[in-house]
């Protein structure tokens, strides 16, 4: 499957946002453009949403091809990177709504993580969310989307790891 023009301008745009650079201990260093950070091996700030319907159900989403990261891989929270200047919760509040369309609801956080892979070290903060709205996905960075329970989204391959840690904390918190 190909990446069309739209998701590949995306892509480039996505690369050069600044985004939080910090240390292994969750201190700020300045702001980067995200592709650096990726390329170099540093440490961003991430946001991990887990958006519930009222049945108790989690949103799965699976990304498109385009992702510098797990592309094509389902993902089990909405988020990303933090910008340069923004808070975890300002960041939460913000992906959720650009990549599912669900603005306006209570961000309840669970913890933090500090999740350390090649290409993808960084500091995660997990939010919950419940709603029933309708979804307006992004689609520079959503193929498609699909409530379920968290036993079946614990088992969706391929998934990203990182947001399945982030669920795991969640889980963990009861």
């Amino acid at each position: 499957m190909a990446i069309d023009a739209r998701e590949a301008a995306h892509r480039a745009a996505s690369d050069a946002e600044r985004v939080a650079w910090v240390d292994e201990q969750d201190r700020s260093l300045g702001g980067l453009p995200r592709a650096e950070v990726r390329e170099r091996g540093l440490i961003s700030r991430g946001t991990f949403i887990l958006l519930f319907n009222s049945a108790g159900q989690l949103c799965v989403h699976r990304r498109t091809l385009s992702k510098a990261l797990y592309p094509g891989y389902w993902d089990v929270a909405a988020g990303g990177m933090v910008q340069e200047g923004e808070d975890y919760a300002e960041s939460a509040a913000r992906e959720l709504e650009e990549e599912l369309g669900v603005g306006g609801v209570p961000l309840r956080e669970h913890g933090r993580f500090y999740f350390d892979e090649p290409g993808n070290r960084l500091w995660g903060a997990v939010f919950s969310a419940v709603s029933d709205a309708p979804l307006k996905l992004q689609p520079e960075e959503v193929m498609e989307a699909r409530f379920m329970s968290v036993d079946e989204a614990l088992a969706v391959e391929p998934c990203c790891p990182d947001s399945l840690k982030a669920l795991k904390l969640y889980l963990a918190s009861f």
